[in-house]
């Protein structure tokens, strides 16, 4: 259905499973991402399951329900909270006359929305063509158009078939690209380990107020948005700890459960910051209704990640709001928007990255005050003791400080 310019399409929500606990917080989110590329959804529809149907995932008393739904919302599109098969959307479509979807179709184009930069796009539109590729039910022809033209077809060769080698092509020259970039974020990687700053990288379900709360702590002026995945690129600003050193803060994609793991793989490269970081800072909405679900869907993509071991601090932001919860003990409370709290959380950050720190000896040659004044800026002296041959300073340090400056210099002895 063709939409006079200006006017909402027009959605159908549909959640079916066994944990009926999980129906009303699942569908308000799918709401929201439906919101987030401008849909306007006019009906919702559930059903209990303790098995699926084959055919179109939902009994037939309610595929007969979704299709009046349709009609009497002259809805557009029908958008289901979990996935489908290729032939259950296309009994489902069949059914209804309007365009089936499921969340990780939704998601894919919200984040393919978001995308800004150019190696952003790329691992968006790689995940889409790996989540399709499979499901590819000759609706991808218009490829040939890339390419210029086919030209490979050959006798007994279906439409299919090369549909399928156009999208094959086209994800090996993604993957390829890709690969070139991740290279080229390694070695600057490799460069920022290098300086003796520690990282801290925020990760939190999407929308928790990642980017507010660096914004916050950092004086930086991110783009912010009530809206999920504001933020698809990483960022990295400093952050001055209370002891006087110097932490990378970095700013990380929003978590979502039921997030398309070619989502997940495409943006691994990205998603490095993370496993590599020296303090992870989980940053939690208090008001979510379910928030220990989100908690547990961002520990579970750490898990995937190979970063649950990274120390972690928990930070429960968003407590201006009505319906907060009180954060435990070993978490902070913060506002990022009112700017309540957000003294402790440099403090906090500043302790966690003390228990990693460890005793370094120096031996400074006399008159060398460079190599004094970096110490001082870079790791927290605690003595220092004149010999005949220099001054010895006795310090503190992190074990990226430490190894920088057994690189730059001799004579460090480590302590007990």
């Amino acid at each position: 259905m063709n939409r006079p310019n200006g006017e909402q399409e027009r959605a159908v929500l549909v959640w079916a499973g066994a944990e009926s606990a999980r129906c009303a917080p699942s569908l308000a989110e799918l709401g929201r991402l439906a919101r987030t590329v401008q849909l306007d959804v006019v009906g919702r529809l559930t059903q209990d399951l303790k098995k699926n149907r084959p055919a179109t995932l939902i009994g037939k008393g309610k595929v007969e329900d979704l299709v009046r739904m349709v009609q009497e919302g002259s809805a557009d599109v029908v958008i289901f909270d979990d996935a489908l098969s290729p032939a259950q959307r296309r009994n489902l479509e069949k059914a209804v006359g309007v365009k089936v979807i499921d969340r990780s179709q939704l998601i894919l184009d919200i984040f393919a929305r978001r995308a800004r930069t150019s190696a952003g796009k790329l691992q968006v539109e790689l995940a889409q063509l790996d989540y399709l590729l499979p499901r590819l039910t000759r609706h991808w022809t218009h490829l040939s158009r890339i390419r210029g033209g086919v030209g490979t077809k050959g006798p007994g060769e279906t439409q299919l078939e090369v549909d399928r080698q156009l999208i094959g092509r086209r994800i090996a020259r993604l993957r390829k690209r890709i690969a070139g970039l991740d290279r080229t974020r390694r070695l600057n990687a490799r460069g920022r380990r290098a300086l003796p700053y520690p990282t801290v990288a925020l990760v939190g379900y999407t929308n928790a107020g990642k980017s507010s709360l660096m914004n916050a702590l950092t004086g930086s002026d991110m783009y912010v948005a009530n809206q999920l995945f504001a933020t698809l690129d990483p960022t990295v600003r400093r952050l001055e700890l209370p002891s006087g050193t110097t932490a990378m803060l970095v700013d990380t994609v929003g978590f979502l459960s039921k997030l398309p793991h070619e989502l997940i793989d495409a943006f691994k490269g990205t998603l490095e910051q993370v496993v590599e970081a020296d303090l992870i800072l989980h940053v939690v909405d208090s008001t979510a209704v379910d928030l220990d679900s989100h908690m547990e869907v961002v520990k579970s993509i750490l898990g995937e990640l190979g970063a649950l071991g990274r120390p972690q601090l928990t930070v429960y932001n968003k407590q201006d709001l009505a319906g907060a919860v009180a954060p435990p003990k070993e978490g902070l409370g913060v506002s990022a928007v009112a700017g309540s709290g957000l003294d402790a959380v440099p403090a906090a950050i500043d302790e966690h990255l003390k228990r990693e720190e460890r005793r370094i000896e120096v031996l400074v040659a006399h008159g060398d005050g460079r190599t004094r004044a970096w110490l001082y800026d870079n790791a927290r002296v605690v003595e220092e003791r004149e010999e005949p041959t220099g001054t010895r300073i006795i310090a503190w340090a992190t074990q990226r400080t430490s190894g920088r400056l057994a690189r730059l210099l001799d004579g460090i002895e480590n302590g007990d």
